[in-house]
């Protein structure tokens, strides 16, 4: 396994295998190790075709940690910009001798064309609406850690689904590890054939995917990748599927909400849940770090 492209990829072994590493970094940096040398002499080259905070910064910061050199590319400031292909920037990031090639980019598996032309790990952190690995990982490792189990929970996955390459990761990895998963989203966002995805329960009716769920996962609206008007106004997206204190209540006592952010506040949910006490959502962006860290070691092992 020289790269990670998708969730497909992932088994139970490797799971288990990455999440060793994780909980290894995560105790070591809250132990006061926040310098560690398992990638000295090792380079992270990060094109980012499309815009990121969370995802950049946290395999940034992993790999600097690590004691990797790391070199930010932006889209803005690519060739590709001046018209330069995707197969002519691969050659280009290849002749840099990487160790690593961490990429977002709109295209659906552009991750997938990358890793076929270079020698170099190849780590896919967003390709259009297709994948997001790493963060299907960090979010099951977040729930492992709260719950102590992901097997028999029942999760909810709500919003914008037909756009979400975190949604499609999610429903991947959660129900892979025995998860009951639920999909809601108005009926012009969900995909077309949702049958593919082997989910559990799909429904339009936010009060029934919220009920007696264990973990509620809301999902940001795409509003940059819909070419069409998917819903009439955003006061209507949240009064049908926001989250509110009302709905909270719908969900199990001991449940926790979830969103991979940025949070449009107002709209997936009300604003002072965002970091409520059910929220786990900054827990989300500090595990994004160590599961990061623990992606780079598990394939500089393989």
């Amino acid at each position: 396994m020289k790269d990670l492209i998708s969730v497909n990829q992932i088994n139970r072994q490797i799971f288990e295998d990455i999440f060793h590493f994780f909980k290894e970094y995560k105790n070591r940096y809250k132990n006061g190790e926040t310098k560690i040398s398992d990638l000295r002499g090792y380079s992270v080259l990060l094109p980012f075709f499309e815009e990121s905070t969370r995802t950049r910064t946290s395999f940034e910061l992993a790999g600097k940690i690590m004691g990797a050199d790391t070199i930010n590319i932006s889209g803005s400031s690519s060739s590709i910009k001046k018209g330069e292909t995707l197969y002519d920037t691969i050659k280009t990031l290849e002749a840099m001798q990487s160790d690593f090639i961490v990429i977002r980019h709109s295209m659906a598996g552009a991750a997938h064309i990358v890793a076929k032309e270079v020698k170099s790990h190849v780590i896919n952190a967003g390709d259009g609406a297709h994948e997001h690995p790493s963060q299907a990982l960090l979010d099951a490792f977040t729930i492992l850690e709260h719950k102590g189990k992901i097997e028999g929970l029942k999760i909810a996955i709500i919003g914008d689904i037909l756009h979400s390459r975190v949604a499609r990761s999610d429903m991947k990895l959660l129900k892979m590890l025995g998860a009951e998963i639920t999909v809601c989203g108005p009926q012009t966002m969900l995909p077309r054939h949702m049958e593919v995805f082997d989910v559990d329960y799909v429904t339009t009716n936010i009060d029934d995917a919220l009920k007696d769920k264990d973990v509620a996962i809301f999902l940001r609206i795409q509003l940059e990748r819909q070419k069409k008007v998917f819903f009439s106004t955003l006061n209507e997206y949240s009064i049908k599927y926001g989250l509110n204190q009302k709905r909270i209540d719908l969900l199990k006592e001991d449940a926790v909400i979830m969103h991979p952010g940025p949070v449009n506040r107002g709209v997936e949910m009300q604003s002072e849940l965002v970091y409520g006490e059910r929220s786990l959502i900054l827990e989300q962006v500090e595990n994004g770090l160590f599961t990061r860290m623990a992606i780079y070691r598990f394939l500089i092992e393989q």
